[in-house]
């Protein structure tokens, strides 16, 4: 009799067990974990992003062991051709007929803001990469969104700072006309003033502009010390490339301030055309053994090295990844709870924090590119200048306008 009992008791245990077990797994949704990989895969933005943040998270799901918690994990990925409507109409249907779990990448702040409102209508996560305007983590900030790569305020804060104090005190902006471009010639023009500089005036373009002679000639006219690029890759590109041709640099009395550049542009522009430029970045493939070992398994796959966005996804998508294991589940308060209270602390950051505004906080880095006779080997192409904590690089929670945050 008794050794009945202990057999009806282990039976109990064992059915307990499997049915907590079942239970677990049933907490994620449809039996997968899925990631949507949303970017510009064929316009000026497909450099620093597009099928290089594809293969960046299926890296990350890769060493993950493709499987959480005990569930096949799958990566879709779709261009947002740059558009705010196809971003936010794909989004839709991956959260509607999809199952789609997490949206990343989104570069284009435009684009990262319309589907951060679909997530937030359908309770999912968007972790935004790509994108950098400071309304993420401001009034656009969301319960279900983290800006994790980098920021318009850090941009400014390494870049705008560091040249005003070297007697760049006299700016004129040359300005993508669109939430990113604005939101970072504001923050720009706020560390320059702050530290004692002027603001002679802005020019704007559209996005993907194919001249840029007549934003120099105000620039040239204005007679400005500094122009600063607030516009990014294929843009910053002509834009740097057109400034060549006009002599600015030549000239000596005008330098070039690079608000938002990324490795893939230096190696477009060639050593010869980018030399000199000032520039501040997350991440930098040559930075440290980490960060070197990640981005030649990169290179392997992709022939070029990684810009911050595309290391920014792998990170991303991993410290996503860890906090659904030790969450159970795929729920998206459960598993943001669980990735705010988790450090990040990887090849890509070290002691980062998400904070209640969604922002990843972060160490940044001022570089100067080299001269050609300065670069060693292929893809070597930065000088660290110094190291930005975290603490200086961030807006203060003090200054924030997230209706997240508790003041």
């Amino acid at each position: 009799m008794q050794h009945k009992k202990i057999v009806q008791f282990a039976v109990g245990v064992l059915m307990s067990l499997d049915m907590g077990i079942v239970a677990a797994q049933n907490m994620v949704s449809a039996g997968v974990v899925k990631i949507g990989v949303l970017t510009d895969m064929s316009g000026l933005y497909s450099d620093i992003a597009g099928q290089g943040s594809v293969v960046a998270v299926k890296m990350a799901v890769e060493d993950f062991g493709g499987k959480v918690p005990g569930h096949p994990i799958q990566v879709v990925s779709a261009d947002h051709q740059n558009k705010a409507d196809v971003a936010a109409g794909k989004a839709r249907e991956w959260l509607d007929t999809q199952q789609v779990d997490m949206i990343t990448d989104l570069v284009n702040s435009s684009t990262a803001l319309s589907v951060i409102e679909i997530g937030r209508q359908k309770n999912r996560m968007v972790i935004v990469n790509g994108a950098a305007s400071t309304k993420l983590t401001n009034e656009n900030c969301s319960p279900i969104s983290i800006n994790y790569t980098y920021d318009t305020y850090a941009l400014a804060k390494g870049t705008a700072k560091a040249i005003t104090a070297q007697g760049g005190n006299s700016w004129f902006f040359i300005t993508a006309d669109y939430a990113f471009g604005h939101s970072l010639e504001k923050d720009a023009s706020a560390v320059v003033t702050a530290n004692g500089g002027k603001i002679l005036g802005a020019s704007r373009h559209p996005l993907n502009a194919s001249d840029f002679s007549s934003f120099l000639m105000q620039a040239q006219a204005s007679k400005a010390k500094v122009i600063g690029l607030a516009n990014g890759s294929g843009d910053n590109v002509n834009s740097i490339k057109a400034a060549n041709e006009f002599g600015l640099a030549r000239s000596g009395t005008q330098q070039l301030a690079a608000l938002l550049a990324f490795i893939t542009d230096i190696h477009s522009l060639k050593l010869n055309v980018a030399q000199g430029l000032l520039l501040t970045e997350s991440f930098y493939w040559d930075l440290d053994e980490d960060t070197r070992k990640w981005s030649k398994r990169f290179f392997d796959k992709t022939k070029r090295m990684p810009t911050m966005i595309q290391a920014g996804n792998y990170s991303s998508t991993m410290h996503y990844l860890k906090a659904v294991q030790a969450a159970g589940t795929d729920d998206t308060a459960a598993v943001m709870a669980r990735m705010k209270a988790t450090p990040v602390n990887d090849f890509f950051a070290h002691n980062g924090k998400i904070r209640e505004d969604g922002l990843m906080v972060h160490d940044y880095y001022l570089f100067q590119v080299k001269k050609p006779s300065e670069s060693k080997y292929p893809w070597d192409y930065y000088q660290l200048k110094s190291v930005i904590p975290a603490a200086a690089a961030t807006q203060p929670l003090s200054a924030s306008t997230c209706p997240l945050v508790k003041k």
